[in-house]
């Protein structure tokens, strides 16, 4: 977990570590959370089925459920 205050380069030095890796040519997800509104957040890391809610025209993968074999980072909002 990289932790900092905002403007800090938080995301540089994940980007770094995974550059670094031995997976570095696997996928790196990046996630704000921040841009995503809260009454969004579960659809969009976990997906949706049509239906399921107002506007939801088809059944759509989440971020965490996409095939990957590499890396995810997400940010907050700070608190």
């Amino acid at each position: 977990m990289i932790l900092g205050e905002s403007g800090t380069g938080k995301e540089l030095v994940a980007g770094a570590l995974h550059s670094l890796s031995r997976r570095s040519q696997a996928n790196y997800v990046r996630i704000n959370c921040a841009a995503i509104p809260e009454t969004l957040l579960e659809s969009e890391l976990f997906g949706h089925e049509k239906g399921s809610f107002t506007g939801a025209l088809k059944q759509k993968p989440g971020a965490l459920k996409r095939p990957t074999a590499g890396r995810f980072s997400w940010t907050k909002s700070p608190t």
